[in-house]
């Protein structure tokens, strides 16, 4: 599994892991959750979780999944990432709108 750099569109969300796991690899290995996750070693409900994006990929759990696909953590853990700051980017949009950056206040790291 080649990972490959895609252009996300700002005003659709990056996908979650968990639906890409989901969605994609599990169905592709041919392979079961309960199977999936004692070959993780977690519980089943855990990662019924993680697949319905109602809990984030942690580096615990990028380094399990990443192990058992063979395409190492790093690529669960960026689109967890991506995924949480573009939530958080519109949730926070207003407040985020109000910050001045030190440059327009004259300010210098130096």
């Amino acid at each position: 599994m080649t990972e490959q750099l895609v252009r996300q569109s700002a005003l659709r969300p990056p996908t979650h892991p968990g639906e890409i796991l989901r969605e994609d690899v599990l169905p592709s290995l041919g392979i079961s959750v309960s199977e999936t996750a004692r070959r993780l070693g977690i519980s089943r409900q855990q990662l019924q979780r993680v697949l319905h994006c109602a809990r984030p990929v942690t580096a615990e759990l990028a380094l399990r999944i990443g192990n058992f696909v063979g395409n190492g953590p790093g690529l669960w853990l960026r689109m967890q990432q991506a995924y949480d700051l573009w939530h958080a980017e519109a949730n926070m949009r207003d407040e985020l709108a109000r910050i001045e950056t030190a440059a327009q206040q004259g300010a210098s790291c130096a």
